[in-house]
Order: structure tokens, then sequence, then C-alpha cells
């Protein structure tokens, strides 16, 4: 909320209606948080304006208000009687974020930043791995709060502008040069990320999810692209896979706007232009891959110790960033080997006595579920068990879709309980089981509502060559029903379920 020093409206680039002045000390988007000197942002939201507690904001001595239009006319009596200074803007989401980025200071001086429906943390995580492998003092900021040579947690992928641009100025503070950012699709809209200075921008693909929020696919596609738009500057670099459908669409709007396109893929995609980063093969085992690339026309070999293939994909994206940030080509390959799995993303939770594998993923999509047992498929010469569920309050179109992912993929499927939050888990489960069901082999799909009790039955089933995928959760240390976040980790619980199948405890 605050800052180091008091700034004059001029001095964060703000001019007040009638050109009055003001000193501010702070920064807040919540009027309880309002104290003397401080700057209230009243931003339109989707059930209440912001403006309706300006009265109590300026009660509590607030220096200046920002907001919009609708904003100063929902509060108009109260401005107009208050000695406040009133920044109106057309945006003031962006206002705010840019107000901000200029209060804070500077963050760390190279940042990227990466959108896509998946494989945003495992990118942004890679890109930090080979940073600080080439000496950088680097983190990564999104889903598992800021990681690295620098730890803060974060309540949301994209934090607010206010928390983002702190955190950054905290994290450049500690001495962190190299900062890898999810770009989350809320955050785009909500234009979090405005006022980031970004020396390179990633896309990885783009399919269902979120259209809770954003309603349409077209929505949801042009928040996402708000990152190339409006954040990436002119000399930035772009580095979109090329392979996703949305590729081409994306790098025809990013090389309209003159900013520099490393293009990431197999080249299989009908596109003008071979990728500069092109995947020619890979060679899986039980503990790995092998890779083969070219770079704008040389080949390299590496060995990549991660499970699945679509990992060597956000590798090179990961990859393509820091070549577009500034590293050279051939040291960033140097560090390719070093790469470790993120917490939760085709993680090794644990191993039976026969061999068998259990895996834990934070697929919670369709096609992210289809994808990591995919990816899985390679490395396993038995049968693959998946465990799988939805979230309550989301996208409710996107639950039977999961379940036929899951059964189109996967030898034996469990459904359980994800994070069912207010809703009924049952309703949830009879979801995903009728997209399981449809042609399916009955006998191939149970239902086990109790998560931990689902996990113990997959550990059980799996037999010598076999693993098991548990989707959803991922990293996450709770599971949310109704209001209570509940102890739980899907890669604990498994460990527990080995422990227990093999007489351990």
């Amino acid at each position: 909320m605050t800052g180091p020093k008091s700034s004059s409206l001029a001095a964060l680039g703000l001019q007040a209606r009638g050109g009055r002045e003001a000193s501010i000390t702070g920064l807040t988007v919540d009027s309880r948080d309002v104290k003397p000197g401080i700057l209230f942002a009243a931003l339109p939201g989707s059930n209440v304006h912001g403006a309706e507690f300006i009265s109590f904001a300026l009660r509590m001595d607030a220096a200046a208000i920002l907001t919009d239009a609708e904003g100063a006319e929902i509060a108009a009596d109260v401005l107009e009687a208050s000695d406040a200074a009133v920044i109106i803007s057309e945006d003031p989401r962006q206002t705010l974020a840019q107000t901000a980025a200029l209060w804070f200071g500077p963050g760390p001086q190279t940042m990227v930043a990466v959108t896509g429906t998946n494989g945003k943390t495992s990118v942004s995580s890679f890109a930090r791995q080979i940073w600080i492998a080439l000496g950088h003092k680097a983190v990564n900021l999104g889903t598992t709060g800021v990681e690295g040579a620098w730890t803060h947690p974060l309540a949301h992928t994209t934090p607010e502008p206010i928390t983002l641009h702190r955190v950054l100025a905290e994290a450049a503070a500690a001495g962190v040069t190299h900062c890898a950012m999810e770009a989350s699709s809320h955050g785009l809209d909500q234009r979090r990320l405005d006022g980031v200075l970004l020396s390179a921008a990633g896309f990885t693909n783009f399919t269902q999810d979120h259209l809770d929020y954003h309603e349409t696919f077209a929505a949801y596609f042009e928040a996402k692209m708000g990152l190339f738009d409006r954040v990436l500057p002119e000399d930035g670099v772009a580095v979109i896979n090329l392979d996703d459908p949305k590729g081409g669409d994306v790098a025809s709007r990013v090389t309209a706007h003159g900013q520099e396109v490393i293009g990431v893929g197999t080249g299989a995609m009908a596109l003008d232009a071979t990728p500069r980063l092109r995947l020619l093969g890979q060679r899986f085992d039980a503990t790995g891959q092998d890779l083969r690339f070219e770079w704008q026309g040389a080949a390299h070999m590496v060995r990549l110790n991660l499970i699945g293939g679509f990992q060597a994909e956000n590798v090179m994206i990961a990859a393509g960033m820091c070549i577009g940030a500034g590293e050279t080509a051939e040291a960033v390959f140097s560090a390719l080997p070093e790469l470790v799995t993120v917490r939760g993303r085709m993680e090794l939770a644990a191993t039976r006595d026969n061999g068998a594998a259990i895996f834990v993923d934070y697929a919670h999509t369709p096609d992210a579920v289809a994808t990591a047992l995919q990816a899985l498929r390679p490395h396993v010469m038995g049968r693959i068990v998946a465990i799988v569920g939805a979230g309550g309050d989301r996208d409710a179109t996107k639950r039977p879709l999961m379940g036929r992912a899951a059964v189109d993929h996967a030898d034996i499927v469990i459904v359980t309980d994800d994070n069912p939050r207010t809703e009924d888990p049952a309703s949830i489960r009879a979801a995903v089981l009728a997209g399981a069901m449809e042609g399916a082999d009955p006998t191939k799909v149970s239902e086990v509502g109790d998560r931990a009790e689902a996990i113990l039955r997959g550990v059980d089933a799996l037999t010598p060559g076999d693993a098991l995928l548990i989707c959803g959760k991922g990293h996450e240390s709770g599971q949310i029903v109704g209001s209570d976040v509940l102890p739980f980790d899907d890669v604990e619980q498994a460990s527990v379920a080995v422990a227990a199948l093999e007489g351990r405890i």
C-alpha cells in the first residue's frame, strides 16, 4: 500500500480534475486501508463499483481518488464537497498499474512473461532455472508464488498491480536481476501487468478454460492477446508455439506490431514460416527424454530429465524467452540438461516396490488431461491409471469433457472430488462421470468421492510397468470444501498410500 516516500500526482503521471495537486503517501484499492495521504483507486467491479466506497475513503482523509466517469457520477455529491484530488481515467485499472510501477520503482532489470491456457508455470520456472544456471539471480512469479533466488507467497497467479509492483521492487532490492512471470487471462483482462517492462513474452497454447469469467472463447483469447497488444513493447521479442492452432494468429498479430518473433514447434502446422526453434525428434524412457532440435538451422541434442513429451515444448518456449531477453543460444542450450520438473507438474510423487510410478499433475482442463496422459504413455510399458475430478464454482461445461479426455487416454479411470467449493461434490462427479461413460467400458470407470481413498485405490491397482497419474490439484496443499480449506497434498497422499500398501507404516 505504501512506498518509501511521498510523491506528487505529477510525478506519478497523474492529472487531477481542475489541476488540483496532492501529496501521495500510498496507494490502495481497499477503502479499509485508507489513511491520510493515500490515493484510493475506486475501480469498476463485476458486482459493485468501487465508487460505492469513496465516501468512506474520504472520511478517512484520502488525498486523492482515482476512478472512471461512472465512478465519478456515482460519488458526485461527496467528491464535490471534498478537497481530495479526483483523477478520472477512461481505463482506471491500467492507470493504477502504471501509477504503481512509478510509485514502487524499478523491479528486476530483465523481465519476461508467458501466457496460454496450460504450461505457464513450467515455462516460467524453466526460464528461472536457465538463468540461475547461467549465474543470474533469478525468480519466477505466478501460481506457486515467487520462487528462486528470493521467495514470497502470492494469493493470485498474477497479483493486483499494487501487490505486483511492490513485490517486484522488493525482489530487485534483494538483488534479483531476472524474473519470469505468469500472465493469467484474468490478470491481463484487469490490466494487472500494465506498467511491467518486458524484454520478451511467450505464448504456449489456447484451449477451453475460464469461460465462467470470460464467457466466450473470443473474449478469452483477446484477454491473452493483451500481453502482446499492450504490455510487450515494440522492441520486445514474442516467443510463440506455432504448433498450437492459434499460434499462427498470434504470430500474425505480433508481426503486425513490428515485434520480433521466435517461433517454436515441429513445423507441422501449415504456416508460412518454419519455426526458428524447431523440434526435430524425441526419444522417451522411464526417467526422461532425449531431444533433438534446430536453432535457426543448426542441430542440437540434449537430455531432459523430464517426463512428458509436452515438456519439450515448454522447455523450448522458456529457452526462446531467455534468448529473446538477451542470453546467447549456446549458453541457454547448455543449461537445459539441468532442468528439473516443477512441483505438481508431471511430478514423480512415489514409486511402488514393484516399480510402478505415481505422478501428480496440475491438469485441470480437458486438453491438459488429454495432453498429460498422452505425454505419459511413451514412458509407460503397462497400464495408465488416471484419477480425475473438477473444481466447483468454475466452468461447468468442461466437466464431462474432462471425464471423456481421461477415459480416451487412460486404461483405468477413477472419478473423485477436486475442490468442490460451494457446490455439491456428487453433482460435480456426476458431470465428470457422464463424459467418462460415453462409449466407455463401464468396468474401466469407477467413482470414489473421497480423494485420499481414490488415491489409495489407484496406487493399489498398480502392477509392474503401470503408472498412476493424479490430475487436477498439482502443487496445491489444500482442498477447498465449502468455504474451508482442508489440508490435502496429492504428493503426500501418494507417498502415504504407497507406504501403507507396502507395509511401511
